[in-house]
C-alpha cells in the first residue's frame, strides 16, 4: 500500500478526532476518489496512482474555483482554495522552471520534433521520464508549444 495513502487516511482519522469537517471531507472525498480509481483500473493503490488522482482532484478544483471567480462567488472559490492547499499536502513538490525547460529543450532533440504537430512526441517522451510524477503537463504543453514553430 501507498505510504501517501497511508498518511491521507491516517490524517482523516485525526480531522475526525478534530471535528474539523472541512479537511474530514476533503480527505473523505479524496479517498473515495483514490479507491474508485483503483477499482477502475482493476490494481494496488500504489503511490502513482494515489498521486494522479489527487492531481487530477486538484486540477479539477482549480477549474472549478475559475468558474466560481466568473460567477462572483467568493465564498465558494475561498472553500476551493482551502480544499486545494489540503490535497497539496500529499502531491509532491513539481519541478522547478529550469529544469522542467531542460527536461523539454532534451525531449524536443530526442524525438526530433520540428513542428506543433508533433507535440504528442514530446510529451509522450517527457511521460516516459522517471521524472514524470514531478510534471506538471498542463505547464509542459504550453511550454513546449512555446518552443516548437
Amino acid at each position: 500500500m501507498s505510504a501517501t495513502y497511508e498518511k491521507l487516511r491516517a490524517d482523516i482519522i485525526v480531522a475526525m478526532k478534530a471535528r474539523d469537517t472541512v479537511t474530514t471531507t476533503a480527505l473523505r472525498t479524496a479517498d473515495a476518489a483514490i479507491k474508485r480509481a483503483a477499482m477502475d483500473a482493476n490494481k494496488d493503490i500504489d503511490d502513482a496512482l494515489v498521486i494522479a488522482t489527487l492531481r487530477k482532484g486538484v486540477k479539477n478544483l482549480a477549474d472549478a474555483k475559475a468558474e466560481f471567480e466568473k460567477g462572483g462567488r467568493a465564498d465558494l472559490v475561498a472553500a476551493n482554495e482551502v480544499e486545494i492547499r489540503i490535497l497539496e499536502k500529499y502531491l509532491p513538490q513539481g519541478l522547478d522552471a529550469a529544469k522542467l525547460d531542460a527536461l523539454i529543450v532534451a525531449a524536443i532533440a530526442e524525438t526530433g520534433a520540428a513542428s506543433k504537430k508533433e507535440m504528442g512526441k514530446v510529451i509522450g517522451a517527457l511521460k516516459k521520464l522517471p521524472e514524470a510524477t514531478l510534471i506538471d503537463f498542463g505547464a509542459a504543453s504550453k511550454l513546449v508549444q512555446a518552443k516548437l514553430p
